[in-house]
């Protein structure tokens, strides 16, 4: 089962090492992991994105509270939540028919058009996962240039937080 993991790390260096090298000692597999300051700069919010059991989860969470630099885990999942991703992605736009449809696509998508030049568009997107796959489905994958993605980031809704 997918988990997305958040937690709030001192914002130190090497706590990511500490976090990946946790995981590959394990054998379990990071899918997404981001990572950036809160509002408080001595702390940072890490989202993992991993798939497990609910026992390998536990082990996971009850392994990440033990490191040093973590201040507080929550599994988000466990709850009602929002999850986000941004993509980025260059797509071939050479003829004014490839134009068009990009320009359609993206409003169906809820895109932005961020960058034009004579035979490219960049494109922004955000949403779930499954979202940006269906665009990247709905995309002949021969106008494909480039693709780049965040990996979910994702809070808990309504009173629900992550706070010290």
């Amino acid at each position: 089962m997918r988990h997305i993991i958040s937690l709030l790390m001192e914002n130190e260096s090497g706590a990511l090492s500490r976090v990946a090298g946790l995981f590959s000692a394990r054998g379990y597999n990071i899918e997404s992991l981001t990572v950036a300051p809160t509002e408080d700069p001595t702390l940072s919010r890490m989202t993992l994105v991993t798939r497990g059991s609910d026992e390998v989860i536990e082990q996971i969470t009850k392994q990440l509270n033990k490191l040093v630099d973590s201040v507080k885990i929550q599994d988000i999942t466990d709850g009602s939540h929002i999850e986000r991703e941004l993509m980025l992605v260059k797509v071939r736009a050479h003829t004014n028919d490839l134009r068009e449809e990009m320009m359609r696509l993206g409003d169906i998508f809820r895109g932005r058009i961020i960058d034009v030049s004579d035979k490219t568009y960049t494109m922004e997107l955000t949403g779930t996962g499954s979202k940006l796959d269906a665009f990247l489905e709905a995309l002949d994958a021969g106008l494909i240039l480039e693709t780049v993605r965040t990996g979910a980031c994702g809070i808990g809704r309504g009173e629900r937080i992550l706070k010290v």
